[in-house]
């Protein structure tokens, strides 16, 4: 059994530990509403540009944008994949990476090949340690994103896709649905499908006056809406970064008080332990005497 001035520094490690976790459970949640919040405030933009976007697609017929057609000449498919740059924060970026992996498996099998934009350190290390072929990433977003730091690693997918480079693009990230609820998703960025660009039956008959032209207007208007929607994929998974981790945290302060309890009971036993056995070589000695 130890002794009990190494449980007393077991005890003094946990409880250091405690406070550590403790502590960074504090600052999540504090970090948590503002994140929550600038992920609902991205939203209503990206559903009115996503009207638009359809709006204006179905005004013109005689002109279809690249984004919106759908290419099998390349054999190779592009991954945007989001991820946090730092841990701690639960089995967040693993459950991600899952459905990475998985889907990667299934276009190797069907002998395609990949292409990848990390945005995140944790995505860009695991992409490496698997050998992905990584074209861009961005890293150190912090806690507020700005669009202008994310456009450069995105534009490199993009552009391939317009050249015909790419059959497909895919966008991975983790879907806030609430405190204790974070869901991974994949979804198809580009081609965009069908359901995505949904517009109102009663604006169908809307009529547009194009400036400079049509083709213009169209062609920056998917753009900013391709972005809109990495924006928001990029939002929503710094809200659950922050969920996760502030509900990871409470998991490990209370594990450690646990653990604190334990060995307070084992150090207490040993300390009887120690007095029982002093007090019996006290007997012992006076009984010879």
């Amino acid at each position: 059994m130890a002794s009990g001035k190494e449980i007393r520094g077991k005890i003094k490690s946990v409880e250091n530990t405690k406070k550590i976790t403790k502590a960074m459970e504090m600052v999540a949640a504090s970090k948590m509403r503002k994140a929550q919040d600038r992920m609902r405030a991205a939203r209503p933009y990206s559903d009115k540009i996503r009207n638009i976007a359809a709006n204006l697609s179905q005004a013109n017929p005689e002109y279809t944008h690249p984004f919106l057609v759908k290419s099998d000449v390349s054999k190779t498919v592009g991954f945007i994949i989001v991820t946090t740059d730092k841990g701690l924060c639960g089995g967040m970026n693993t459950n991600s990476l899952r459905i990475v992996t998985t889907k990667l498996r299934e276009l190797e099998a069907q002998g395609k090949k990949v292409e990848t934009v990390a945005i995140g350190n944790k995505g860009l290390g695991f992409l490496n340690r698997i050998g992905a072929r990584v074209v861009s990433h961005a890293v150190q977003i912090g806690d507020t994103p700005h669009l202008d730091k994310l456009i450069g690693p995105v534009k490199v997918m993009l552009d391939a896709y317009q050249e015909g480079k790419l059959d497909a693009v895919y966008v991975v990230y983790t879907k806030f649905i609430n405190t204790m609820k974070q869901e991974p998703m994949m979804e198809q960025l580009l081609p965009l499908a069908a359901d995505k660009l949904t517009a109102d039956t009663d604006s169908l008959a809307w009529d547009y006056i194009y400036e400079p032209d049509a083709q213009t207007v169209i062609d920056e208007l998917l753009v900013r809406y391709v972005e809109a929607l990495i924006f928001q994929a990029v939002a929503e998974n710094l809200a659950s970064e922050q969920s996760a981790r502030m509900v990871a945290m409470k998991s490990a302060s209370d594990n450690a008080g646990s653990v604190i309890g334990e060995l307070k009971l084992v150090y207490n036993k040993t300390r009887q332990a120690a007095i029982t056995k002093e007090l019996s070589e006290i007997v012992a000695g006076a009984a010879a005497v």
